[in-house]
């Protein structure tokens, strides 16, 4: 008999926002499914809360033998119940500590996969959270030893359309000064080794993105293509890569274009995001590139306006559940 994989492994987030219902949503749906089962590391009577039939294990080996019919949990509660939309930071170490043994269940090869539900950074800041958000704290967490942090990559996926971000959440000002040729070969050189290695595309196709409008046109809108993306676009071709572009970002994403390319790189938060959520609003998922460990997220956020109300969608959730286990299967867990 072949041996089943480890299951996946769910952070519950923040238990004020919408993250243990759209877990338990998530787990209603994907109940029947053997192959996708998950165990969740969080706080088992907020779930309980939620008419949710619940069962606390001790060990991720017990997680198949439960989830047809409940939800597992690895119990790590809290001291307080949270309220639903009103953000606490006495939930923030808790919180914290579901991410961190999420990460440590995956280097023990108890956890093929990490899946996050949604945090608020703000929460977390008052303990000495130091990290601009999820993805930071877990390179840092996969550190090797003394050696330096693994870089992390965020790539957003929906239908057809992968997108990787070379700058995330800074001003529009700030972003010709953060982006540099080492800056953007690096990200591209994680992006094809990942296309590889999770989305097992034995040649992948990458379009970069131009900076300003036109790509530049030559230069008379902007010399950021001339003086930072060609250079990166030729250094990367030289090393074997197939690359496209840099491209004029307002042709990049309709049907025909997707067709040329497995993943794009874009220079900045909206320039891929947009054309991502118009693409698919409630399904996209969050992929980090360039861990160790396969982690996936759904591409919202904690939604504490409408926590406890019972309108979340999880179909970004169950999107990002799929991705992992996909990902977490191509590389051969």
């Amino acid at each position: 008999m072949t041996t089943p994989p480890p299951p996946l492994v769910l952070s519950l987030g923040d238990p004020c926002g919408i993250g243990p219902e759209l877990t338990v949503k998530a787990w209603r749906a994907l109940k029947d499914h053997a192959a996708l089962t998950f165990c969740v590391v969080g706080d088992a009577r907020t779930l309980r809360d939620l008419d949710a039939p619940v069962t606390v294990i001790e060990t991720l080996d017990q997680t198949a033998d439960v989830f047809g019919e409940a939800l597992p949990v690895l119990d790590l509660p809290l001291d307080q119940r949270p309220r639903p939309g009103k953000p606490d930071g006495v939930h923030a170490r808790p919180i914290v500590g579901w991410i961190r043994t999420g990460v440590e269940l995956c280097q023990a090869g108890q956890a093929r996969g990490l899946v996050t539900a949604p945090i608020a950074k703000s929460v977390l800041y008052g303990t000495g959270f130091k990290f601009p958000g999820h993805t930071e704290y877990l390179a840092e967490l996969c550190r090797d030893g003394d050696g330096p942090a693994p870089t992390p990559v965020m790539m957003l996926s929906a239908r057809d359309l992968k997108v990787v971000l070379a700058t995330i959440h800074l001003p529009l000002r700030d972003v010709p000064d953060a982006l540099t040729v080492d800056g953007v070969v690096e990200i591209a050189r994680i992006t094809h080794d990942a296309l590889k290695r999770d989305f097992a595309l034995a040649a992948p196709r990458i379009a970069m993105a131009g900076l300003n409008p036109h790509a530049g046109e030559d230069g008379t809108i902007g010399r950021e293509e001339i003086d930072v993306l060609i250079p990166a676009v030729e250094q990367l071709r030289r090393g074997g890569i197939e690359v496209l572009g840099p491209l004029p970002a307002d042709t990049m994403f309709h049907d025909d274009a997707r067709a040329t390319y497995d993943a794009a790189i874009c220079m900045y938060h909206d320039q891929g995001l947009v054309p991502l959520k118009t693409l698919d609003f409630w399904s996209g998922v969050n992929i980090t590139l360039g861990l160790p460990i396969v982690r996936t997220s759904p591409d919202h956020g904690t939604g504490f306006a409408i926590a406890g109300t019972g309108q979340a969608r999880p179909d970004s959730l169950i999107a990002a559940i799929r991705a992992a286990d996909q990902i977490s299967r191509n590389r051969g867990a």
